[in-house]
């Protein structure tokens, strides 16, 4: 049985932390896809350091919420090479609305156990997280 408030309780696997830390710290990942199952959020998916932009994109369900963190390197207008972590709230319209509801009202909690996000997206198609936006919040 669920409660109606079962968002204000929704727990954070330990992974979570772990391997945010070890994409922050190590980049031994590109990207991480979380998922909300069974009142906790959880890994998903963890892309390799040599995965792409498109291959993020493409690990994100077109019709279930998902949360993800993505690691973006970047060249700056002085020519230098940086990189941000980008937070994505990821929540399509055909999804469920009870699921929306879930990941956005959980979304502030989960994103303060991931210390180092330096951008938020919220996205409701891919054309709202294509890869000239990401660009340009990274600047």
């Amino acid at each position: 049985m669920r409660q109606a408030n079962a968002a204000s309780g929704m727990a954070v696997h330990d992974d979570c932390k772990l391997k945010f830390q070890e994409l922050k710290a190590k980049r031994n990942y590109r990207f991480i896809v979380f998922k909300i199952e069974q009142q906790q959020v959880v890994v998903e998916k963890l892309g390799e350091p040599t995965e792409s932009y498109d291959d993020f994109q493409a690990s994100l369900p077109a019709d279930e919420c998902r949360y993800a963190v993505y690691d973006f390197d970047f060249i700056t207008d002085e020519n230098c090479q940086k990189s941000k972590i980008f937070f994505v709230a990821w929540s399509p319209d055909t999804s469920k609305v009870r699921m929306k509801m879930v990941y956005a009202s959980s979304k502030d909690r989960f994103k303060r156990e991931l210390e180092g996000i330096q951008v938020e997206l919220q996205a409701t198609d891919p054309s709202e997280m294509s890869l000239d936006i990401v660009k340009a919040r990274a600047l």
